[in-house]
């Protein structure tokens, strides 16, 4: 299958290849003279998923995959959620994001948390949504320089302490939101 991926980010890319079924050519949005980031204006995950997806599904005509994804912080009432990626404001970098998150929880014991992601698949007959999630917890201190994002801060209940930073792509693509996500919508792609 020949899909077009909804993301610029390397990182991401490499990780949704690393689930995707052996053999399915990706394209990105540059492949097509689209670049920049595409527009997420949204309230919730499943909004900009679809928004992304649609989008390039209209440009391109080319079956559009999108992911958004976010992390939940109980003790922050779900912040920074939909907004993850700008949390720390608009010319933000990961390490502000990390900081700002670090900095918000202070010493709180309470440092459950979840990644989200929700994936929108865009073809001739609309739009299906699918999402993956993962549970755990906010680390004291960045662990690790492996991924993105706030990778480095996750430490998800089901692995052995580490934080997502500290894992190989394949160790986290055992675990993730991500590949969580992929393996729904998969289910889904097979039943219809």
């Amino acid at each position: 299958m020949n899909i077009l991926l909804a993301t610029q980010n390397p990182h991401k890319i490499a990780e949704l290849r690393a689930v995707l079924p052996e053999g399915w050519s990706v394209q990105v949005p540059s492949d097509f003279g689209i670049v920049g980031e595409l527009a997420e204006d949204g309230s919730r995950l499943e909004e900009n998923a679809a928004q992304k997806a649609r989008f390039l599904w209209e440009r391109t005509g080319m079956p559009s995959l999108a992911d958004d994804s976010g992390l939940e912080v109980d003790a922050l009432f779900g912040e920074p959620g939909v907004a993850s990626a700008q949390y720390a404001g608009p010319q933000r970098s990961d390490a502000d994001n990390r900081r700002k998150l670090l900095d918000a929880l202070g010493s709180s014991l309470n440092r459950t948390a979840r990644f989200r992601t929700v994936l929108a698949w865009a073809t001739e007959t609309g739009v299906v949504l699918a999402a993956g999630e993962v549970r755990g917890r906010i680390a004291l201190a960045e662990k690790g320089t492996q991924g993105f994002g706030y990778d480095s801060l996750f430490v998800p209940d089901e692995g052995d302490g580490r934080s997502f930073a500290e894992m190989s792509l394949s160790e986290k693509s055992a675990l993730s939101h991500r590949s969580r996500a992929v393996a729904t919508w998969l289910a889904l792609l097979q039943k219809s």
